[in-house]
């Protein structure tokens, strides 16, 4: 597949910008609603070959401790060992082992994500938003993506029955990235 010369002019290495970026996920709490969260303290790189696209990477680590879902007993919940264990487990990390096109501007990035010292594959599918030059003169490119993983296949498994049927954390939870990265150099 032939890629855009445009493309082409964005390979190089770019950092995630936090203060313009989201990493968040959605829970099903007690099978009626979603809880949002996201995390606030993260950082990451990524190398981007317009040229290849295969050739590009991603790299992403993850504060545990910095969850914030808008309830404080909640997020401490959460950080115990019911859950994170973040005394034991400050981080979680994303390492990609695979980048495909998809088409246009669909991308498919394959890597390691590692929860609780649990690695197991993740696959996230992303779209390019586009780059552009911000008003300081920053090279910035913007991705949005999104997974669905089973929290059981890292370790999670803390629930509660309800008297209704079913459970109070679902075990699916959707992950999803909105990313703007500054590109190094």
């Amino acid at each position: 597949m032939t890629t855009s010369p445009d493309l082409a002019t964005l390979t190089g290495e770019y950092t995630i910008d936090p203060a313009h970026t989201t990493i968040g996920f959605t829970a099903r709490h007690a099978m009626v609603t979603n809880v949002k969260g996201k995390f606030l303290d993260f950082s990451g790189t990524l190398h981007l070959d317009g040229a290849d696209p295969s050739r590009s990477t991603a790299s992403l680590d993850v504060t545990m401790d910095s969850i914030d879902t808008g309830s404080p007993d909640r997020d401490g919940h959460l950080k115990s060992s019911d859950f994170f264990k973040t005394d034991e487990f400050p981080k979680m990390t994303f390492r990609s082992t695979r980048a495909e096109s998809l088409g246009g501007d669909d991308y498919r990035i394959t890597g390691d994500l590692t929860i609780l010292g649990t690695t197991k594959p993740l696959t996230i599918d992303l779209e390019f938003n586009g780059a552009a030059k911000d008003p300081f003169g920053n090279e910035r490119v913007g991705f949005e993506g999104k997974a669905d993983i089973k929290r059981s296949e890292w370790g999670l498994t803390w629930n509660a029955a309800l008297e209704t049927g079913g459970v109070l954390v679902s075990d699916k939870i959707k992950l999803n990235f909105d990313i703007s990265a500054i590109k190094q150099g």
